[in-house]
C-alpha cells in the first residue's frame, strides 16, 4: 500500500513537473521571440521611458534600436540586460568625420551609461543614399570610419560596432532575387562601404517595407504574399529556390547586390521593417488587419529562426518598426500608424504577445497600478 502511495505521489509529482514546463515552454514561445523592435521618439504623448523599461521587459524583449542617444533612455533602461543600438542622426555626419570631435561624442553618450546599459551596435546616419544630399554622401564613410576609430582608441570596438541603416531603394534592381544589384550612381559610395563593413566585421542594415510594393502596385502584388499568408508564391528562375513571401526575397536581393561587388562575408540585417494600421485613402492596404498579418506572421518566422532561401542556416536578423504610434512624425498618415502599441499602452491589434505599461513612473508611486495589456 506504502508503495501504490509512494508511485502516485512520484507519478504526481513527474506530471506536475511536466506540466510546468509545458507551461514554461509556452511563455518562452510567446515571449522569448528573438526580435528587436524600434523605439522612436517623434512623438508628444509617450510614456516616460522609465514606464517603456516595464514594457520591454514584460515582453521579453531583449534588443532596442533607438535613433538617437537619449540619456533617459539608456538611463531607465540600466541593468535590464537589453541590448541596444544607437544612432547618430544625418546632422551629426560632417562633425563624426573630426577625430577629436567623434570621440568626444563616443565619451559623452556612451561611456557613461556602459557599466549598466548594454550598448552594442551605433547607426550613423540613417537612409544617407536616400537623400540628393552629395556631401551628406561624401561624408558617410569618412564618419564610420572616425566614430569606430574613436571606439578602438577607447577600448570598446570589441563590445561596439558601427554600421548605418539603408533604405531599401538604394537597389536598382530586386527581381529575381539573386539578380539584385545596387544602383550604379551609388556605387562608387558602396563598394568602400562593403570594404569596411568587411573589415570591421560588422552587419549591413536595411530597411524593408513589403507594405511600400503592395501600395503601388496593388493589382500587380499579391496581398498573401506579402503577408506571409499561404500562397503560391515566386520561383527565382536562376537558382530554382522557391519564395513564399516579399521580404524574404528582399533580403535574398540585398545578399545579391553585396555579393555582385565581390563580398560573401556581410552579414544582412533588417533594421527596420512592419505594416501601418492606418493611412491616407490611397494607401492601400494600410488596415489594423493587414498590420496584424504581417507582424504576427512575421513574429512566428522569427520564432522558428527561419533563415531566407538563399541563406537557409543563418536565422532572420530582424528590428520591428515600431514600438508606438508617434503623432508627430510628418508625411502620410501611415507614418503615424506603424506601432504595435498606442501611447497610452493599448495594443493597436493582438498579436499574442503579453506585456504591461505601468501607468505612472516607477519613481512616483511604489505600488503601481498596471494596465495588463495583450498584443
Amino acid at each position: 500500500m506504502m508503495i501504490r502511495s509512494v508511485i502516485t505521489s512520484c507519478s504526481f509529482f513527474v506530471s506536475t513537473i511536466l506540466f510546468l514546463l509545458s507551461i514554461s515552454d509556452l511563455l518562452v514561445k510567446i515571449h522569448g521571440l528573438g526580435f528587436g523592435i524600434n523605439y522612436g521618439q517623434i512623438a508628444n504623448n509617450l510614456p516616460l521611458p522609465s514606464q517603456v523599461a516595464v514594457l520591454i521587459k514584460s515582453l521579453n524583449v531583449s534588443r532596442i534600436k533607438l535613433y538617437d542617444a537619449d540619456p533617459n533612455v539608456l538611463v531607465a533602461f540600466s541593468e535590464t540586460n537589453v541590448e541596444f543600438v544607437i544612432g547618430l542622426g544625418n546632422e551629426y555626419l560632417e562633425n563624426m568625420t573630426n577625430p577629436s570631435k567623434a570621440q568626444t561624442w563616443i565619451q559623452q553618450h556612451v561611456q557613461p551609461y556602459f557599466s549598466q546599459t548594454k550598448i552594442t551596435c551605433i547607426t550613423v546616419g540613417n537612409e544617407v543614399f536616400n537623400s540628393n544630399d552629395t556631401q551628406l554622401m561624401l561624408n558617410l564613410l569618412p564618419a564610420m570610419q572616425t566614430v569606430h576609430d574613436a571606439l578602438v582608441n577607447l577600448g570598446l570596438d570589441q563590445q561596439v560596432t558601427v554600421t548605418t541603416a539603408h533604405s531599401f531603394n538604394i537597389l536598382s534592381n530586386s527581381y529575381p532575387p539573386s539578380s539584385g544589384v545596387f544602383r550604379e550612381d551609388l556605387a562608387q559610395y558602396i563598394q568602400p562601404l562593403l570594404d569596411f563593413h568587411a573589415q570591421i566585421n560588422s552587419p549591413f542594415l536595411i530597411n524593408a517595407y513589403p507594405f511600400f510594393t503592395y501600395k503601388d502596385n496593388p493589382n500587380m502584388v499579391p496581398l498573401n504574399y506579402v503577408l506571409f499568408q499561404p500562397n503560391q508564391g515566386t520561383v527565382d528562375p536562376n537558382t530554382n529556390l522557391q519564395y513564399d513571401n516579399m521580404l524574404y526575397a528582399q533580403i535574398d536581393a540585398v545578399y545579391a547586390a553585396i555579393k555582385q561587388m565581390g563580398h560573401d562575408d556581410i552579414q544582412v540585417r533588417i533594421s527596420e521593417t512592419g505594416w501601418p494600421s492606418n493611412g491616407d485613402p490611397d494607401e492601400v492596404g494600410a488596415t489594423p488587419q493587414n498590420a496584424e498579418l504581417y507582424n504576427g506572421n512575421l513574429l512566428k518566422r522569427i520564432e522558428q529562426k527561419q533563415g531566407t532561401p538563399a541563406k537557409p542556416s543563418v536565422p532572420i536578423d530582424i528590428y520591428v518598426f515600431a514600438l508606438f504610434n508617434e503623432d508627430l512624425k510628418p508625411g502620410p498618415a501611415s507614418e503615424r500608424n506603424y506601432g504595435l502599441y498606442y501611447p497610452n499602452g493599448t495594443p493597436v491589434y493582438n498579436i499574442g504577445l503579453k506585456g504591461y505599461l505601468p501607468q505612472m513612473p516607477m519613481a512616483a508611486k511604489s505600488n503601481v497600478s498596471r494596465n495588463m495589456m495583450e498584443l
